[in-house]
């Protein structure tokens, strides 16, 4: 495990050098993108009668249990870190936008998209159930906190655009993870769970993930007012990722609710009132390091498993089909809704113009989409779903991660607070 480890570290390492010195594109990006020309080149030299380096490269990948690294200990802290630094008043001025996003737009689009995807399965020859269609809409549904928070830092998005988007993607993931839960239990049991059941499953995960978060987050709290030294805290905060981590995990709640909500408390309540200018300086950076770190090899291990995914010119098609499928669900899921709000708000707290664009175009698909994919049981099934969700989210992250800048600089230049009507 620890040798394993060593040489994914020293792969994202190198090429995290390849994409600042030759690549050039935003950080994240740029590792998966030198990942994806190294899986490129590797079955390249497969066609040519050199196989060996692929088949290195896909022994190592198949060695790493991508669902578990990224659900257990990746997400837990990319969550936290972006959290940090997410003001809590500026969430609350904009609940109505999240809260509706975060829950009802994740069942929206798991209905549309799952819809469209039976559909285009018929239409291309393939045989998938409306189970397995739900499940995809379930796991495709959610936007990638990680993906959006890191192309967020250099955008000249309106700050509401900014409040509203990185905080549906903070939350929307447990919503996802609730929904796909209740229909993988029905695959696997074979039989429709009650009203209540579902609900007492969305109250173990999502309310238990908030209460479990809002202790840990104010115990660490009460913990970090009576030292004010950056190494103790820092512990304090590494303990409160992974140590809650596994005690959500344990209790059976959503682990990312729980570092989302800690994360909240410290990053405003603590950091203002618990430490020093010079302890909050260690542990910002210490957390941002922490963030680019896992940033860089979660995208050079996405880059990578293109490496073992078996996929031919007709999943691409039906890919990048499924990905219109996924941009209308979310024109369907964002323009009623802001077209609402635009009716009931008064002139003072209007609405900014492309809001619905950047909310659509903006709204990546990620690591989460994947990792929840590889939780499907093993089957014909689950390597087509896992193969068009690998698709649609690399091509989420290079198309749309890539162009998101440029539609906010067409919209707002140097002036993106400016409201307007469209």
């Amino acid at each position: 495990m620890l040798d394993l480890a060593a040489i994914f570290i020293a792969l994202t390492s190198f090429l995290t050098y390849l994409s600042y010195r030759f690549i050039r594109l935003p950080p994240t990006i740029g590792v998966m993108v030198a990942a994806l020309i190294l899986s490129l080149i590797a079955l390249g030299l497969t066609e040519l009668g050199y196989p060996v380096l692929a088949v290195e490269m896909q022994e190592f990948i198949r060695q790493i249990d991508f669902s578990t690294v990224l659900m257990t200990w990746f997400l837990p802290a990319l969550l936290f870190a972006g959290s940090l630094h997410v003001n809590l008043d500026d969430l609350r001025s904009y609940k109505w936008h999240i809260g509706f996003l975060a829950t009802i737009g994740v069942l929206i689009a798991t209905f549309v998209v799952a819809g469209l995807a039976y559909y285009t399965f018929a239409l291309l020859g393939w045989q998938v159930s409306v189970l397995y269609c739900l499940l995809f809409g379930a796991l495709i549904s959610p936007t990638d906190p990680i993906a959006v928070m890191g192309i967020l830092k250099t955008s000249g998005a309106p700050k509401p655009l900014q409040t509203t988007i990185v905080g549906e993607s903070l939350f929307n993931d447990g919503t996802a993870v609730v929904v796909f839960s209740i229909l993988l239990g029905v695959l696997m049991l074979g039989q429709t769970p009650t009203v209540g059941e579902v609900s007492l499953l969305f109250l173990q995960e999502a309310v238990g993930g908030i209460l479990l978060g809002i202790v840990l987050g104010y115990c660490v709290f009460f913990l970090l007012r009576k030292v004010d030294a950056h190494q103790p805290s820092i512990m304090l905060t590494l303990a409160l990722v992974f140590g809650g981590s596994a005690l959500a995990t344990r209790l059976h709640v959503s682990a990312p609710i729980v570092m989302v909500v800690a994360g909240l408390i410290i990053g405003n309540h603590g950091r203002r009132l618990a430490m020093s200018n010079e302890t909050r300086r260690y542990v910002d950076g210490f957390w941002e390091v922490i963030d680019e770190i896992l940033n860089a090899l979660l995208f050079a291990l996405i880059g990578l498993a293109l490496l073992v995914l078996p996929f031919d010119w007709l999943h691409v098609a039906a890919a990048l089909l499924l990905g219109g499928a996924v941009l209308a669900s979310r024109l369907l899921t964002v323009g009623p809704w802001i077209l609402m709000l635009r009716h009931f708000r008064g002139p003072d707290r209007q609405i900014a113009r492309g809001t619905v664009r950047i909310l659509c175009w903006g709204g990546l698909r990620g690591g989460v989409s994947v990792a929840l994919a590889l939780a499907l049981p093993q089957g014909e099934e689950r390597d087509l779903l896992l193969t068009l969700t690998y698709i649609v989210v690399l091509v989420s992250i290079l198309l749309q991660g890539l162009t998101v800048g440029t539609l906010v600089n067409k919209l707002y230049g140097s002036s993106p607070s400016r409201p307007a009507d469209h």
